[in-house]
């Protein structure tokens, strides 16, 4: 193979070993950068006189003054990189001026940790000194260095490398699907452009977007190609980025939302792996990151079955602890019912056996991960900021998901539960939205739920999802956010225990002839929104957006409560009543939609190519 051309921080020949051999940067610094995360803690611990200019991204240092990577974004996962690509040598590559106390250190999960290198390192331009790691060393296992100041000096770069030759050159296609968030989309090729530009991966990855709204002002070139198409959501954008990316042979995709709020370095480490992975099933899976509270994990990865469960929510990143743990354990190989969101999702694209379902949105990249074979692996700092999935609820996305969710399980064999199982995940949906008067999205998901049971020809007739878009409005009517004029006091429930759990027995009061003494009127922040527990007792919630400038009014309605209620329960006895007739519906349809010809056609390909 042809590897890339090397960067400036392995192209020196000044190396602290006298070696000659060119090296290849598989996980270069990850640097605070605004508008992504200036969170100081997730990239670097700093002691003493340490100054990190945000503008230049750099480190200044007064003597005494020690930097730690033993963070989220710069934590080395060795035991990973050892499972997914096998020995390789290392080294860690230091740019800078100064003297410093140079110290790695490894950290194994059930031993003590300890120093493998100590050395007195002088900078002037590139620093390379070797890591020597034991054959013998445990999986679980990641490696961090500290950089202690002897004198005035400067770290201006760093990265983990090795002089192994890749095992294969990626050609790695990104895309991108938009729809009316011209803003959005042109920061990102910006920042695309200028990260291939300077990076040595210039010939080897690419952009393609997907433009769903028909309504981008930029040109193509400098690696960036914009395609127009009918607007099928999600599912069909990514669809036709994947079918671009057979095209033009590329040997891996990235789908990557809109707003592609990562660090462009996630791009170099994401290729760096897909080069040295053994197995070519490997795909990389980025992390989501909360744009709340942007120290706080959403997901790493996610789990289905009855439910989507996300891997180490809430997890601190500032917390070395915490994320070395996590680190430690998903060094291990994944479960199987893995699945990877579309925010960032690079995969092989000869390993596409089905491609995605047309679902609009929500669901197409669980039911993408699990039907096809993938090794699904995360990496340290591979993540995008994101606004997070409680904000964004609303009878539309609760209405998309509780579809996706019993598609999934009529569909896909490895899937396949009981019907009396999937009355867990249904008792689920309900529960959470009927403790909180929620009768808007109890109506969506009964939509749902008689969607679904229409058959895989009623997605097929409305992939566009426009009538559906336009009755979900139509009934989303206390659901709605408004401007708050006057900020209301938060206020939560204070029930005793034996309160609580009568109050849960009975559907927070739906079933109790409770009196207006017994009622209070609550207030939720966006944390607190989708918690039920927080609102027993009440007769009336008003539910506060994410920066408390929209809300909106939720009331206990016992007639509401009836219809949907009794809705739900025909529904789930007519699944009932049809069960085996619909798993074999859907697993027929389900190979027919997810077809290369079938998209082919929906996406009228042959007419726009001038084919036909």
């Amino acid at each position: 193979m042809t590897a890339p051309a090397t960067s400036d921080l392995e192209q020196t020949e000044e190396q602290s070993v006298g070696e000659s051999a060119t090296a290849y940067p598989v996980q270069p610094g990850i640097w605070l950068q605004s508008g992504i995360s200036t969170e100081q803690e997730a990239h670097f611990h700093v002691f003493g006189p340490v100054g990190i200019s945000l503008s230049r991204g750099v480190a200044e240092f007064a003597p005494g003054g020690l930097l730690s990577t033993g963070t989220y974004y710069n934590v080395f996962n060795y035991g990973k990189w050892k499972r997914v690509c096998g020995n390789l040598p290392l080294e860690l590559q230091l740019q800078g001026s100064g003297r410093f106390q140079l110290t790695v250190f490894q950290a194994d999960r059930h031993q003590s940790w300890h120093k493998i290198v100590s050395e007195i390192v002088n900078l002037d331009g590139l620093h390379r000194h070797p890591v020597v790691i034991d054959e013998e060393t445990p999986e679980e296992t990641v490696l961090f260095f500290d950089l202690m100041a002897l004198e005035d000096g400067e770290l201006e770069d760093f990265a983990w490398a090795t002089t192994a030759e890749p095992i294969r050159t990626p050609d790695l296609m990104l895309s991108v699907t938009t729809f009316k968030r011209e803003a959005e989309v042109e920061d990102t090729i910006k920042r695309f452009r200028e990260f291939l530009a300077d990076s040595e991966l210039n010939e080897h990855v690419r952009m393609t977007v997907v433009d769903n709204g028909n309504s981008l002002n930029v040109e193509d070139g400098d690696g960036v190609e914009i395609i127009p198409n009918e607007n099928l959501g999600g599912a069909g954008g990514f669809t036709r980025g994947l079918l671009r990316a057979r095209e033009i042979g590329a040997t891996h995709c990235l789908f990557m939302d809109d707003d592609a709020s990562i660090q462009m370095e996630a791009l170099s480490r994401t290729w760096w792996l897909l080069a040295y992975a053994q197995d070519p099933k490997t795909a990389v899976a980025g992390s989501m990151i909360n744009a709340s509270h942007r120290w706080q994990l959403w997901e790493n990865g996610a789990e289905f079955d009855l439910g989507c469960k996300p891997r180490y929510h809430g997890l601190d990143l500032r917390n070395r602890d915490e994320v070395f743990r996590m680190e430690y354990e998903t060094t291990l190989p994944a479960p199987e019912d893995l699945y990877a969101g579309w925010w960032f999702f690079a995969f092989p694209v000869d390993q596409v056996q089905h491609l995605p379902f047309p679902f609009f949105v929500r669901g197409d990249d669980v039911s993408f991960s699990l039907v096809n074979d993938f090794d699904i692996v995360s990496l340290p700092g591979v993540a995008s900021v994101q606004e997070n999935f409680t904000d964004k609820a609303s009878p539309m996305t609760w209405y998309l998901d509780f579809r996706s969710h019993l598609v999934h399980h009529l569909s896909l064999p490895e899937k396949q539960r009981s019907w009396l199982e999937l009355q867990q995940m249904v008792l689920s949906f309900y529960k959470r939205n009927v403790m909180r008067f929620h009768y808007d999205t109890l109506s969506a998901i009964n939509l749902a739920f008689e969607d679904v049971l229409r058959g895989p020809k009623f997605f097929d007739k409305n992939a566009d999802m426009a009538r559906r878009r336009a009755d979900l409005k139509a009934l989303t009517r206390e659901e709605a956010w408004k401007p708050v004029v006057e900020r209301p006091v938060e206020r939560h429930s204070e029930k005793p225990r034996k309160v609580r759990a009568l109050l849960l027995a009975t559907l927070n009061g739906h079933l109790l002839p409770l009196g207006k003494d017994s009622d209070s009127e609550l207030t939720l922040s966006s944390p607190f929104r989708d918690d039920f527990h927080k609102v027993y007792g009440a007769k009336q919630v008003t539910y506060l957006n994410g920066d408390q400038s929209k809300a909106y009014v939720v009331r206990r309605n016992q007639k509401r409560f009836w219809r949907e209620t009794l809705r739900l329960v025909r529904n789930t006895l007519r699944l009932r009543s049809t069960y085996e007739e619909n798993v074999r519906l859907w697993r027929d349809g389900y190979g027919e939609l997810t077809s290369e010809s079938y998209w082919e056609s929906k996406l009228n390909l042959s007419t726009i190519r001038g084919e036909g």
